[in-house]
């Protein structure tokens, strides 16, 4: 059973990073303001793919540490193996930042420092710490505006490396911030502490998310419908910038829908070699991150003949047509190279990389 258990959660990564590819390029090369036809379906993949990479994220992180017990020297060892891991996504992260505005790796290293003293505490202190993680933000957000720094049209930051600039982005504004998104990680680390297993945890975790998924959807069909209350419907509505609460229910109520979908995947199709197959790319999903905004986009600026250095320019956008068909295509390579990899080597390059500087 463990073995179906690593093959559905490694699933869900697979989805996860494939959605990764088609929001960011989107973002880059697409209309991300138009919600028509194609458009609407890239868009559809913002939110909920981020979320779900950040729960899965602190899954991982649960599923690493899930012995029954541990020694004081064990929780030692592990906790300075994840603040040196916190450190390495970080530094990566900061670099990315230099062509990549929307980074997410160095938020990782954020919520995996506050992890790093959580991990043996009860699960249920996670859920207090996923709430907590939302109620900071909404005390900010009465305190601090949101748009500070923000340019909502270009969707650039000002003063992201002053540290009064720095330090609001990453804890409030940021794409990721660490509130509210460290509830997301925090959520995750629930989660991979549940007996996946049993196929009374799956159907558990899919109708809860069913129902947080549905209740807020049902919540802002009513009020767009039927309220003038202009400010109800901004915070009902609003998506990613800011993730106000509704957001964020939604958001995870769709991620517990997907993880539960692969889990419950996984124990039909463990034994299947493209199952496994598929697999072994979600356990790479750090090499697959960073490559495809280094070399995914340059190579989609230069096929497309669009501009591109990490910063909005004025530009004709790609169609939506072609942005899927890129990510697909991206996915496919990414995909081979993953099966020519392993050939030779366990782990993916920078998940090697990472495991070298943790030891």
């Amino acid at each position: 059973m463990a073995n179906t258990r690593i093959i559905g959660f490694d699933l869900a990564r697979t989805y996860a990073i494939f959605g990764m590819f088609i929001v960011n390029f989107n973002i880059v090369f697409g209309n991300f303001s138009d919600m028509t036809g194609l458009n609407y379906f890239l868009s559809m993949f913002s939110g909920n793919s981020a979320t779900v990479f950040v729960m899965l994220a602190g899954m991982g992180l649960a599923l690493m540490t899930n012995r029954q017990s541990y020694t004081n020297e064990d929780k030692l060892k592990l906790r300075n193996t994840i603040l040196k891991r916190a450190l390495f996504l970080f530094v990566i992260g900061l670099a990315l930042q230099l062509i990549w505005p929307a980074d997410i790796l160095h938020f990782y290293g954020g919520y995996m420092t506050f992890a790093a003293f959580l991990l043996f505490l009860n699960r249920k202190y996670y859920l207090w710490v996923s709430a907590i993680a939302i109620l900071t933000f909404h005390i900010l957000f009465f305190i601090i505006p949101f748009e500070t720094n923000w340019n909502f049209e270009t969707l650039q930051y000002s003063n992201f490396w002053t540290l009064k600039g720095f330090a609001t982005n990453f804890f409030y504004n940021g794409w990721n911030s660490v509130f509210p998104w460290l509830a997301f990680f925090t959520t995750g680390l629930y989660l991979g502490r549940l007996q996946w297993q049993e196929l009374n945890t799956q159907k558990r975790m899919f109708t809860i998310g069913l129902i947080l998924y549905l209740t807020v959807l049902g919540m802002q069909s009513l009020v767009n419908t039927y309220s003038n209350n202009i400010e109800l419907q901004q915070v009902l509505n609003a998506d990613y910038l800011p993730p106000m609460l509704p957001f964020m229910l939604s958001t995870s109520g769709f991620g517990f829908i997907l993880i539960s979908l692969f889990m419950f995947l996984g124990n039909l199709v463990a034994d299947k070699k493209w199952a496994n197959n598929l697999a072994q790319v979600g356990q790479m999903t750090l090499t697959h991150y960073i490559s495809h905004l280094t070399i995914g986009l340059f190579l989609f600026a230069e096929i497309s003949g669009k501009n591109f250095s990490g910063q909005e320019t004025e530009q004709k956008f790609v169609e939506p047509k072609y942005i899927l068909l890129f990510s697909i295509s991206y996915f496919i390579l990414s995909f081979v190279f993953t099966k020519l990899w392993t050939r030779k080597f366990k782990n993916g390059p920078f998940e090697t990389l990472m495991r070298k500087v943790s030891e």
